[in-house]
């Protein structure tokens, strides 16, 4: 991934406070409006997550990049001691912590503001670690994984949900006018922020995915790493271990 893609090109703020700024803007219609772009399947693919992080049977959970909590909330039938969700946006955990709330988790489950590329936690702290949709946010994607794999424990498991593109006809065709037609329309129509759906969009057609990821986390120290394309490609579900 040559390039550099930032939310806000005219500003002379860093990938991560862009990034940051942005989530804050869009905090508040960010869950519905995802349900929407992504037709709900995006529901679909965190339960596969979060069946895979079961197979640990983990007792200490990172979920980096956790946003509004979604998949940190579904991790707890997984009966976990704890989750701690992590994110660069306030508004965004802001959310999260009522829908925690909400579903009286608040003492299973801790959302905190932090940077996944200078983490907070000792060495070997966590059975498991997720990121969905929040590593081709990274401002350094090798410094983040670097991050993840120190406070991963050895026998932990990484898995990460990301957007990818579709190879085959006529999904590639398809998926690339949705994203780059339709999508930021959407986005401009429901959100305050007028640029972040164009970012979302840009930002996953340029990320590397498949194989190409899988050679990221290898290269990052990661062993034992497969992908798994879901819903004809237009996601990927990564599982990697040390």
């Amino acid at each position: 991934m040559d390039k550099v893609v930032k939310p806000y090109k005219d500003s002379e703020l860093g990938k991560k406070e862009q990034v940051a700024k942005m989530f804050d803007t869009i905090s508040k219609n960010y869950d519905g409006l995802n349900r929407v772009i992504s037709l709900g399947i995006d529901v679909s693919w965190r339960k596969k997550v979060v069946k895979i992080v079961g197979e640990k049977n983990p007792k200490q959970i990172l979920d980096i990049a956790t946003g509004t909590g979604d998949l940190a909330i579904m991790m707890a039938s997984l009966h976990p001691d704890k989750i701690t969700g992590l994110d660069i946006s306030a508004g965004m955990l802001e959310v999260g912590k009522q829908k925690v709330a909400k579903e009286n988790l608040s003492e299973k489950i801790e959302l905190i503001v932090g940077d996944s590329e200078d983490m907070p936690f000792n060495d070997n702290t966590f059975d498991a670690i997720t990121v969905s949709f929040g590593v081709r946010n990274f401002a350094n994607l090798d410094k983040g994984l670097q991050e993840i794999k120190r406070v991963l424990k050895p026998t932990g498991v990484l898995v990460i949900l990301e957007t990818s593109n579709p190879t085959k006809f006529p999904f590639k065709q398809g998926y690339k006018f949705y994203t780059n037609f339709i999508l930021p329309i959407i986005g401009k129509i429901f959100s305050k922020d007028k640029v972040a759906y164009s970012y979302l969009s840009e930002s996953a057609n340029h990320f590397p995915f498949g194989k190409a990821f899988n050679n990221i986390l290898q290269k990052n120290g990661f062993t034992n790493t497969e992908d798994n394309p879901v819903t004809f490609g237009v996601a990927t579900i990564y599982k990697a271990s040390e």
